[in-house]
């Protein structure tokens, strides 16, 4: 059949919108590597703080609980609003909230003004994730476990380049020289403006559409949904608190038990944030095509062994354990979250914005509590507890499968 000349236009335009929302996921995935680098300072300034300020593992865990719980708590409500009032420039007005934060920051001489800092920081974040998460399922074209994991990819990029950064910056040169990361908070801000054009002109791509139920996918009741939700939070519970093991107090530990420096501690950090970064885009796609019910069972269950054998390995294999634990958790999340999106469909945004914050809030949460263990107790004794977290993972056999059958 020949192609018309009215045809031609029309092939033309369908490639350019093709084009123009590949742009929007590199573009968002781009930003969250932005602003996950900014946020990742924080936790790779622990021992610069807890040695200028005399602080203790709870005060450090305090740092984290204020960061997270303000991320967390607005995170539902944010996702919950815009639902019902899309706001494309919010993601800007986020960042400026980090952008003030970061400033506060690099200017704290005293454990309160720590804290208001990296609370102002995690308003930014309750703004940017459920809103930029929506962005990346408007922009995915149906491919929502590739959106997702390219969008993620982009925060765990920005993780695990904190730690060197801080290794490289404020370690040798102090804590005033975070100021310096602010400009990429006002690149992010330009950035974010553009994408909001993007956004304000696509709206109609998020609103509900009927969900028609195919023979072949399982009907699920209210209440197996909300007990799949729960099974979904519990699983968030284990993937995070065992992360915040990793991101709150794995430098610690390395000092402690293998007396390295802090310097050294951070590049170790950065090696387990990468593969972090570098396992976060397995799980979407995998997922897309095998399932996302088996992506979250070997994920979270296959992390058990690895994470058994940390507390009692050499340095060397400290190292190489934590790549392995790393990439396997990682691939977790995107599966989760897309996995809840399908569960209930209609609300992108609450369910991003209740699952972000719920794994702000875990993380926080479980630094706190990690951190009053580790003054009770030891470091060590922290990865001991810690090692069995992922077996919870099992809980993983309850959830219903939602994949078409072949």
């Amino acid at each position: 059949m020949e192609t018309t000349f009215t045809d031609q236009p029309k092939a033309a335009a369908q490639q350019v919108a093709q084009q123009t929302v590949l742009s929007i996921l590199l573009a968002l995935s781009f930003t969250h590597f932005l602003n996950d680098t900014m946020q990742s300072l924080i936790p790779a300034m622990y021992p610069v703080l807890k040695d200028s300020l005399k602080l203790n593992f709870t005060q450090v865990g305090l740092i984290t609980l204020t960061f997270q719980m303000s991320a967390s708590l607005l995170q539902p409500l944010v996702g919950l609003y815009t639902d019902k009032k899309p706001q494309p420039y919010s993601l800007a007005i986020g960042m400026g909230f980090t952008l003030i934060g970061l400033v506060s920051l690099s200017m704290a001489h005293s454990f309160p003004m720590v804290l208001v800092s990296v609370g102002l920081v995690g308003i930014g974040s309750a703004v940017f994730h459920p809103e930029a998460s929506r962005l990346a399922y408007m922009a995915s074209g149906g491919k929502h476990g590739m959106a997702q994991s390219l969008f993620q990819v982009g925060g765990n990029a920005g993780s695990s380049l904190g730690p060197l950064l801080a290794a490289m910056v404020i370690v040798p040169f102090g804590q005033f020289h975070v100021i310096w990361f602010s400009v990429a908070a006002l690149i992010a801000i330009v950035i974010m403006l553009n994408i909001s054009k993007w956004y304000l002109n696509n709206t109609h791509r998020i609103k509900p559409k009927k969900v028609v139920q195919q023979p072949d996918q399982p009907t699920l009741s209210n209440t197996r949904i909300v007990f799949s939700l729960g099974i979904l939070l519990v699983l968030i519970f284990s993937k995070y608190f065992y992360m915040a093991s990793m991101t709150s107090y794995y430098t610690f530990y390395l000092m402690d038990r293998f007396h390295v420096s802090v310097q050294s501690a951070q590049v170790y950090l950065f090696i387990f944030l990468f593969a972090v970064a570098a396992g976060t885009f397995i799980g979407g796609p995998i997922g897309d095509r095998i399932g996302r019910k088996y992506v979250i069972w070997i994920s979270i269950l296959g992390v058990a062994p690895f994470s058994l054998l940390l507390p009692h390995a050499t340095l060397m294999w400290t190292a190489v354990l934590s790549v392995f634990i790393g990439v396997i958790l990682s691939s977790a999340f995107s599966a989760i979250l897309v996995y809840a999106q399908e569960l209930v469909p209609g609300k992108v945004g609450m369910i991003a914005g209740l699952f972000f914050g719920l794994a702000f809030g875990m993380a926080g949460v479980g630094s706190a509590l990690l951190g009053r263990l580790a003054d009770a107790t030891s470091i060590s004794y922290v990865y001991e507890v810690c090692a069995y977290l992922p077996l919870i993972g099992i809980l993983t056999a309850l959830l219903p499968n939602l994949e078409k059958k072949k």
